[in-house]
């Protein structure tokens, strides 16, 4: 299967060109773009928008399937990703099933449950699409129900994590709306440094009502240039993040490098909670995903 790779190279200026301070002028850059706007100098040149009922489409998107990473409770399959009423619906369900890989004995979290009580879905454009630097927004309304951790993020291709940089765009648990960055750190294998923020829910709604925000879509934005990452949601600046001192260790920039995107519904684990009281099936709905690249003379 081909693989697309997006570059753009932005100076010191924001997307917008507004000036590279993170301070009210961000701000303002940032609420510029609403819902079915172009920036401007920019043309749309992948989308996501979810037209076509039934699955997503398998030139895009691959499945992420079984247990992968921080002691989550789902098993990831792609019966749990569909296509209704102009979104991608991610459905989060307790529902028994054998682990086909349980081994008696081990240590691997992975292989020594014999079941997994829960269900989700994860997707990425691993292998299909990946992009270096550009606007990326996604519209969404996601469930903060006890124990559940939707996120959308990227991984670079180019080496392991966590020296392949993780950018959180957006990611949601236990009443937080987090906007993250990592990379490698000097030490141990695992070893990464964090430029993460945590904003509560019911700081994000106007009323101050956890419960309405939960209930509505919100958009989330990620403007990324050579120098500086700036993370939205709905126009409000949660984190800004600087290119310029994210290397790591070997002298390597993993926000410089081409990275994919993922979109998935992770239940419990490290950080999710409990979803034992919580009402399922659950759905993060995504009524689309786009990213965005300035205009050259060759568009012109």
């Amino acid at each position: 299967m081909a693989r697309t790779v997006a570059v753009l190279v932005l100076g010191a200026t924001g997307a917008f060109g507004a000036s590279a301070g993170a301070g009210a002028g961000a701000e303002e850059m940032g609420a510029a773009v609403t819902r079915g706007e172009i920036p401007e100098g920019y043309r749309l040149v992948w989308a996501q928008e979810f037209d076509e009922p039934g699955e997503p489409d398998r030139a895009v998107w691959n499945h992420e399937e079984g247990f992968k990473r921080n002691n989550e409770l789902q098993w990831y399959q792609r019966e749990n990703a569909t296509v209704e009423n102009g979104m991608l619906v991610i459905e989060g369900r307790r529902e028994r099933l054998e682990n086909p890989g349980f081994e008696a004995g081990s240590k691997d979290w992975r292989k020594k449950r014999r079941f997994a009580d829960y269900t989700a879905a994860s997707l990425t454009t691993k292998g299909t699409h990946e992009w270096q630097y550009g606007v990326f927004e996604m519209r969404a309304k996601v469930d903060t129900s006890d124990g559940l951790w939707p996120a959308w993020w990227s991984l670079g291709s180019a080496r392991p994590w966590p020296g392949c940089g993780e950018i959180d765009m957006m990611e949601y648990y236990r009443g937080m709306v987090l906007a993250n960055a990592c990379w490698k750190k000097k030490g141990e294998r695992w070893a990464q440094h964090w430029d993460s923020t945590k904003t509560p829910v019911g700081e994000l709604d106007e009323g101050g009502d956890p419960d309405a925000w939960a209930g509505r879509f919100h958009t989330w934005r990620m403007e990324w240039t050579e120098d500086r990452i700036d993370l939205y949601c709905d126009g409000r600046l949660l984190n800004t993040i600087d290119v310029t001192k994210t290397f790591n260790p070997d002298g390597t920039n993993p926000f410089r490098e081409p990275h994919y995107m993922l979109v998935n519904l992770a239940i419990g684990g490290n950080q999710g909670g409990d979803p034992s009281q919580t009402e399922f099936p659950s759905r993060y709905e995504i009524d689309y995903i786009r990213v965005y690249q300035p205009v050259s003379s060759d568009d012109e």
